[in-house]
Order: structure tokens, then sequence, then C-alpha cells
């Protein structure tokens, strides 16, 4: 991977990372920070949600310091310049999921445009 590829790739990681952090996740500000004005997602329930519907789910304390989403096999490619491409698996208490997620670059930095879950057996 080219160094350009390998720090789109770990901004995007990190960016996820602090979306996934019980800090960033209770302040809606910081959220939107971090999504694209059309950002949607397919959650693991099934159901549809965009940037706003969002905002409930994450302010609502589900994740704490106590129990957070822990990650693994986080992956990234770049898709395009200014696009990346992550997948990982999230486990928060037992609730496992497969996660993509598509990351593009905006004038105020790296933001989440799409993100699906998928359970994981």
């Amino acid at each position: 991977m080219k160094d350009e590829d390998e720090r789109a790739v770990q901004a995007a990681v990190d960016a996820e990372l602090r979306l996934l952090d019980p800090g960033v996740r209770t302040c809606p500000d910081r959220v939107l920070e971090l999504l694209d004005p059309e950002f949607t997602e397919i959650g693991a329930s099934g159901r549809r949600w965009d940037a706003e519907t969002i905002l409930a789910v994450t302010s609502g304390g589900s994740v704490s310091p106590e129990a957070p989403i822990e990650v693994s096999a986080m992956s990234g490619t770049v898709l395009a310049p200014g696009v990346v491409h992550l997948t990982y698996l999230s486990d928060h208490q037992g609730r496992r999921a497969w996660r993509s997620s598509v990351w593009r670059l905006s004038e105020t930095g790296w933001r989440m445009y799409f993100h699906q879950g998928t359970p994981a057996g």
C-alpha cells in the first residue's frame, strides 16, 4: 500500500474509533463532526438511519466506559482518492456484528458516509 493510502486508511480508522468512543457518542456535536451530511446507516437491526436519527442512539448512553464497544479484525482499503472502506467485527456486551463503513474526505476532514452492521454468529 502506498504511504498516501496508508495515511488515508489510518485517518478513517482513527475517526471510526472516535465514533465508538463513549465520550464522543454522548456529545451530538462531536458525532455530527464525524458524519457526512448525506450519512446513512443500515443497522444490525435492519433499521435505516440518517445523521439526525442516529444521534438518539449514540447519545442514549448504551455505550459507556464500563461497557465499551470492542473492535477486532479492523481492515481498510482506499476505493478512490478521498474514499476509504473499513470492515471490522464489533462486540458490545456479547452482541457481535460485522461492520462496514465508507469514509470520505471533506473540507473538514474524514466523515462517515455509509455504515452497515450485520449480526455475527
